[in-house]
């Protein structure tokens, strides 16, 4: 094997070249990226602040308001001979 070729696909060297590989860009990219979504679970983004069983409990609660209606539409509108 010539120096500087990578080793044979599905080798234990590529394998190991692959877990030892890292990337030269550093996180600058993906650091601005991740601060940027950090942002949204932070208590400095703007917005309307709900807990996550607030919003499961809700989310229930309209599911349950819509199979209700539709139960309902189906009982109104049978038609009587």
């Amino acid at each position: 094997m010539a120096t500087g070729t990578a080793p044979p696909r599905g080798s234990a060297a590529a394998a190991a070249s692959l877990r030892r590989r890292r990337t030269t860009s550093g996180g600058s990219a993906s650091g601005g990226a991740a601060g940027t979504m950090l942002q949204f679970y932070t208590d400095d983004a703007p917005g309307l602040k709900i807990s996550p069983n607030v919003v499961l409990v809700m989310s229930i609660g309209f599911i349950a308001f819509v199979a209700i209606l539709h139960v309902m539409g189906k009982l109104y509108f049978v038609r009587k001979d």
